[in-house]
């Protein structure tokens, strides 16, 4: 899977009559997706926010990826390091299992 065929807008493409439930599980999909791909790259959140939304810093960029990044990490699928925002050892083998 493509990284550059992930990110692209995610956060702006939301459709906003959707429940917060379903954007915010959307966005997780999509936080998910771009750290697998990317791995081994590791990235900050900021980078993270700029992939995700292209480009874009503002808060309605950044609210909904920092959003996140808790769920997953809530879930044990994120690591946070500093800045940094790692895949789990489980999100990365459920990866290669399901690829």
């Amino acid at each position: 899977m493509r990284a550059d065929a992930l990110g692209g807008e995610v956060v702006g493409d939301i459709d906003q009559t959707q429940s917060p439930i379903v954007q915010d599980t959307t966005v997780e999909a999509a936080v998910l997706r771009q750290l697998l791909a990317l791995h081994p790259v590791q990235l900050t959140l900021a980078e993270l926010v700029r992939e995700i939304s292209d480009g874009a810093a503002d808060f309605a960029a950044t609210d909904p990826v920092e959003r996140a990044v808790g769920g997953l990490s809530a879930a044990g699928l994120v690591h946070r390091s500093g800045a940094m925002v790692i895949p789990s050892r489980a999100a990365l083998r459920s990866y290669e299992l399901l690829e």
